[in-house]
């Protein structure tokens, strides 16, 4: 690594409660015999630490409660050696808490009680505009409202920090052209893709389809995440890099879309290309299905390191 990268992350921060089982329960059903995992999540969280884990110097900017769960957290990220001067405390509203069920094929089941995240106000994020001058690359989600989102991109816009939009949970309304516009590179997966442009993917030729039309609606790259099928990284019309997705076995598939974004967002932070990121954050989301749980599954530089020397 030639540089410490700066990589400032604005999004949601929850204490996940994981139940792994062999089936996730049907409505009404109650399925017995399952392990239980308390861990830190939250996908900007998640994202945080994955990128402070590769090795980059890291900001998050959120918000949690005066509650235990919000005095573990930001113990948790200092420990992490993530900058927490800009994780702001609730009074009023409990740290988000997220419940998950996942089956023995490692897919999973999320419901969120978003808490604090969503008191996250344009103010808090302001707060932290020098950070955001100084940042390599800022990423950020949808785990936060739109007006987070917007705010956000302008600072970054400001002060000409690329921005990487992880457009989970998918939005329920269109995505502004303004916003979109000052988006460097938008991850969806293949049903963010959908709700964001209408186009189903189910191939490389959909996704092509589904990319031209992103970048028809103003923002620079698109990097397509489809499991364990690979990527599709598009910066021009008709022009797609397919990334192929390492075979490995799956545990928990929970953060591994985070995964893919922090390491993303570090290799590009680092200077490397978005293709040579998008590629390196492909091996760090498949070290992640492979352990169970959100941020304890999320590799460090090192793993990330034997795991390439070791992979073809």
């Amino acid at each position: 690594m030639s540089k410490q990268a700066k990589v400032v992350v604005v999004g949601s921060s929850n204490t996940d409660m994981v139940v792994k089982s062999q089936k996730i329960p049907a409505p009404g059903e109650t399925v017995i015999g399952g392990t239980f995992v308390l861990a830190d999540g939250g996908k900007g969280a998640n994202q945080a630490v994955a990128a402070a884990r590769l090795g980059a110097q890291v900001t998050f900017i959120a918000k949690v409660g005066t509650d235990m769960f919000g005095d573990q957290a930001i113990n948790h990220y200092r420990n992490e050696g993530i900058n927490t001067d800009y994780i702001f405390r609730d009074p009023n509203h409990a740290t988000g808490v997220a419940l998950i069920l996942v089956d023995a094929k490692g897919e999973n089941l999320i419901s969120v009680a978003s808490g604090a995240n969503e008191f996250l106000v344009p103010a808090d994020v302001e707060r932290a505009e020098t950070v955001i001058a100084s940042a390599d690359v800022v990423v950020i989600q949808l785990e936060t409202s739109l007006e987070i989102l917007e705010c956000t991109a302008k600072l970054a816009k400001k002060y000409h920090v690329p921005l990487i939009l992880d457009p989970a949970p998918a939005p329920n309304t269109p995505l502004l052209p303004n916003i979109l516009a000052d988006i460097a590179c938008i991850k969806p997966n293949e049903s963010e893709t959908e709700r964001l442009t209408g186009i189903r993917v189910t191939d490389r030729v959909s996704a092509q389809q589904a990319a031209d039309k992103l970048l028809d609606m103003g923002v620079k790259s698109v990097l397509i995440t489809m499991g364990n099928e690979g990527g599709l990284l598009v910066e021009k019309h008709g022009n797609g890099e397919f990334l192929p997705a390492y075979q490995v076995k799956a545990i928990d598939t929970t953060a591994a879309g985070d995964a893919f974004s922090g390491a993303l967002a570090c290799g590009i932070a680092e200077g490397k290309t978005l293709s040579e990121s998008a590629r390196i954050a492909n091996a760090v989301a498949a070290l992640s299905v492979m352990r169970l749980g959100a941020q304890p599954s999320l590799p460090t530089k090192n793993e990330l390191e034997s795991f390439l020397k070791h992979s073809p």
